[in-house]
């Protein structure tokens, strides 16, 4: 498949809410959700002229991002950690409660193993199973026991731990 540079800008266009909400679900600094995304870009642009269209491409763009997140938050994990610098006020914080109950659900998924923040992500895109199981590679009964699974482990966590 070769691909123009106006067809992938047009791709870009259709699936960057897709390929930003993976990136951030990985991280929720804005400098490393955009080095995700850049990344990811340029997987895609490497990658179309292989892509063998066996899958829909909302399919292999979603298992392309959640590829790249996955392999640098393994390697994230095994780098010391720096300390960043930051402001102590954050001017654009919203204090309602339904911020502080999106921060939270981010937050506990946060928590989870990565190919487990891969299923919830899919999960809350609104994909049905067949869709999460093509994307992550399992079948469609082991995408709703896991869901279950995690719903309950998010039903424990606590948001100080």
């Amino acid at each position: 498949m070769k691909v123009s540079e106006q067809a992938f800008t047009k791709l870009v266009h259709e699936h960057k809410r897709t390929i930003y909400s993976v990136c951030y679900m990985f991280s929720a600094d804005e400098e490393e959700v955009a080095d995700l995304f850049q990344e990811v870009l340029i997987r895609m642009w490497k990658g179309l002229a292989t892509f063998e269209e066996r899958s829909q491409m909302r399919t292999w763009i979603y298992r392309l991002s959640l590829n790249v997140c996955i392999s640098y938050d393994r390697k994230k994990k095994s780098r010391p950690s720096a300390l960043p610098l930051s402001m102590d006020i954050n001017l654009f914080e919203d204090r309602d409660e339904d911020s502080r109950q999106v921060s939270q659900l981010h937050d506990r998924i946060s928590r989870l193993q990565p190919f487990d923040r891969a299923i919830v992500l899919l999960w809350l895109e609104n994909m049905s199973y067949d869709e999460i199981g093509q994307v992550v590679g399992i079948s469609t009964k082991n995408v709703s026991v896991r869901l279950y699974r995690i719903k309950e482990q998010l039903k424990r966590m606590s948001n100080d731990q």
